[in-house]
């Protein structure tokens, strides 16, 4: 028997294409006419095969025997229902190709908004950027003017301190014009119980030439302790003093006092330089003022030391002196004796003034100014303790800061209750009152 082929149909199924090729037996007169029986061993509807080609196509071959008036089965009436879906295929095709540019312009205008919104944030950012900018601008020039008016009022400060110190001068000067070749020395009685002439009317003691320290006073008759006006050879200016007249034969001047606290010694480098408190309780001579003294000629030094048991002890230095500013007001002191063993002169020999606010570390543990080594062994500018012992704990400080003389107790944190220091020429000489 021989075929006969039919067009091959064609189809998609993904990515492959599909062909079906019909094989029609040839047609005989005889055979048109002769009835098969479904059930007949003799006659097949059909054969079908299918490969994949070496091209990625797909074939399908059926073959379809000689048959009489009976229809083949519906099985093979799929061309119609393939044919459908190739169609409802194309157009889903056409669906998702339409559906891709949609979201292909969807993506694009995604794109452009992100970019749009990239845009819109360099904008802020760079608004804020400059907004910070000039903030930053406007608080550095609002700093640079408040370093210049503070400059400047400390400047005005400083020169009205200047004009004062100038105009006291002035008027210590012009009283001395006043009192021509003679000076005279105001003696102040400490006696609280004098009547209202007696302190309205002192007594003056004039003096051929102006006393240079309070030895040159007592030279000249005076013996009552109080207040004077003395002029030291190295100094241009007067200079009120406190003269202790009873002591050891008087004649000394007194440099410095503690005696109930009533004057904070954690002052400044210019506060000791200049001197500070009052001469009738606690002070500070002033390191200008001692310098002056000290360096007129040879002097010695006494300290007298009480405790809280009212018990009292002196050193006495041949030699005292204190160099100018310019050298730091360096300490020359030596020859110790008295009665309590000497925690000053050997320890604080040659070293430089040091007060709080000039970076020494110990003056600022301290807590005063002070001939400091490493730190000290005696600091008479210290912290003023009621009752003599204390603990580092008691200002927060972080060590010893009382007035100490640490020979008196072997303690850093013994704080005695009254220390004075005082000096007078070596070769003073006591004589009987005129």
């Amino acid at each position: 028997m021989g075929l006969t082929s039919v067009k091959p149909l064609s189809w998609a199924v993904g990515s492959t294409i599909c062909f079906l090729i019909l094989l029609l037996p040839e047609a005989k007169a005889d055979s048109l006419n002769t009835s098969t029986s479904s059930n007949g061993g003799g006659a097949q509807c059909g054969e079908y095969t299918n490969q994949l080609m070496e091209d990625g196509m797909c074939r399908l071959v059926a073959t379809l025997p000689q048959l009489d008036e009976r229809r083949c089965p519906d099985m093979f009436r799929c061309s119609d229902e393939v044919s459908y879906w190739l169609h409802e295929n194309e157009e889903r095709k056409q669906q998702i190709v339409a559906l891709k540019e949609t979201i292909s312009e969807l993506q694009e205008e995604l794109r452009n908004h992100r970019h749009r919104i990239k845009v819109l944030e360099l904008q802020q950012s760079e608004e804020k950027l400059h907004q910070n900018i000039s903030l930053e601008q406007r608080f550095h020039e609002l700093e640079v003017h408040h370093a210049e008016a503070s400059s400047l009022l400390h400047l005005q400060g400083t020169l009205i301190l200047d004009l004062q110190n100038q105009l006291h001068n002035l008027t210590l000067l012009m009283d001395k014009v006043k009192r021509g070749s003679d000076c005279s020395v105001n003696i102040v009685r400490p006696n609280h119980l004098q009547n209202t002439q007696e302190a309205m009317h002192p007594e003056i003691q004039h003096v051929g030439n102006c006393p240079v320290d309070c030895a040159s006073i007592y030279y000249n008759g005076v013996r009552r302790s109080g207040l004077y006006t003395v002029v030291p050879l190295l100094a241009s200016m007067p200079v009120e003093v406190y003269c202790d007249m009873d002591t050891d034969g008087g004649g000394w001047t007194v440099i410095q006092r503690r005696v109930d606290g009533s004057v904070s010694f954690d002052r400044s480098w210019r506060d000791y330089r200049d001197g500070f408190g009052d001469l009738h309780s606690e002070f500070w001579l002033g390191n200008n003022h001692i310098h002056d003294l000290s360096t007129q000629g040879d002097y010695s030094l006494r300290i007298d030391l009480e405790d809280w048991s009212i018990q009292h002890k002196h050193a006495l230095y041949q030699s005292f002196s204190v160099e100018d500013e310019e050298h730091q007001y360096r300490l020359h002191v030596s020859g110790f004796s008295g009665t309590v063993q000497d925690s000053f002169g050997w320890y604080h020999d040659k070293q430089h003034f040091s007060t709080p606010d000039t970076g020494n570390i110990c003056a600022e543990i301290s807590h005063g100014g002070w001939w400091y080594n490493q730190c000290f062994y005696a600091n008479l500018n210290g912290v003023y303790y009621r009752g003599g012992h204390y603990t580092p704990k008691g200002r927060g400080s972080l060590g010893p800061d009382g007035i100490v003389w640490y020979s008196w107790k072997d303690s850093d944190y013994y704080s005695l209750r009254k220390v004075s220091m005082m000096i007078r020429p070596r070769s003073f000489h006591t004589r009987m009152s005129p």
